[in-house]
């Protein structure tokens, strides 16, 4: 049975800072909650920043977890109130059908395999050398890359992004002719990026740093195959899951969705 779990991060204690900047610190904690891990289990986790003083961490887990540790170190142990919740992940995913619609989030690291990178340390051309590697997984940097590479690939995880809403033109002021290139009259998408970042940090027993750049996408997806959508959001999305990244979260759509 699968657990979506949602704990409040305390960010002014000492040990919520170092969580907080390093999502190798992080993942260690996430799976330090959940039991019997065995190989092939897959745990997603994201945390959410909309609010600086309040985070939220979410967390997939394949059983059922005790965050317990995490509230005693970097929450409020003391405080009334729910210290996190943990809740079945079933009655989502029977809600799954084609054609429905969901408010979602998702917090990726959009890349591309290259055999000609633009930008990279001699370390790791070394590397690749060595090993005989034909392509190099380069982060996309910018925002435009980073959502064409999101709509691209919605297909294969089982979802599209409807056409953005819009008022029709006002009478006299339509368009009189397709002057624009042709990428410029794609229609817009419900999508958006509303955080992107890129952080630094190190693994244990090494000296080369880990540089992640995410891009966090929000806005409304259709479902068109629920075993794909359902494969994805069990799964993760795109690299570096182990650090934060891959976890999709569907929401019912605001009543401002119709």
């Amino acid at each position: 049975m699968t657990y979506l779990s949602r704990v409040r991060i305390n960010p002014l204690r000492a040990a919520s800072r170092t969580l907080l900047a390093n999502p190798r610190a992080l993942h260690g904690a996430v799976t330090a909650g959940v039991p019997d891990i065995t190989p092939g289990d897959r745990i997603l986790w994201r945390l959410d920043t909309d609010h600086p003083r309040r985070p939220t961490l979410l967390v997939l887990t394949p059983s059922k977890p005790d965050w317990t540790h995490i509230v005693e170190q970097a929450g409020w142990p003391d405080a009334e109130g729910e210290h996190y919740a943990v809740r079945d992940y079933s009655p989502l995913l029977a809600q799954l059908a084609v054609g429905r619609e969901f408010a979602f989030r998702l917090k990726a690291s959009p890349v591309q395999n290259t055999s000609k990178p633009t930008k990279t340390s001699p370390h790791r051309t070394k590397t690749a050398a060595e090993l005989h590697h034909r392509s190099y997984r380069m982060a996309h940097r910018t925002a435009a890359q980073q959502l064409t590479w999101f709509l691209e690939r919605t297909q294969r995880w089982g979802f599209t992004i409807p056409e953005a809403r819009t008022d029709s033109a006002a009478p006299g002021l339509e368009p009189s002719a397709p002057d624009t290139p042709a990428e410029a009259q794609q229609p817009a998408r419900e999508a958006r990026i509303t955080d992107r970042s890129r952080s630094t940090f190190t693994k244990p027993g090494t000296r080369s740093p880990v540089t992640l750049t995410t891009a966090t996408f929000e806005g409304r997806l259709r479902i068109t195959d629920p075993g794909l959508l359902q494969a994805a959001l069990l799964g993760g999305i795109g690299p570096s899951k182990a650090y934060g990244c891959g976890l999709l979260t569907l929401a019912p759509l605001s009543t401002g969705h119709h």
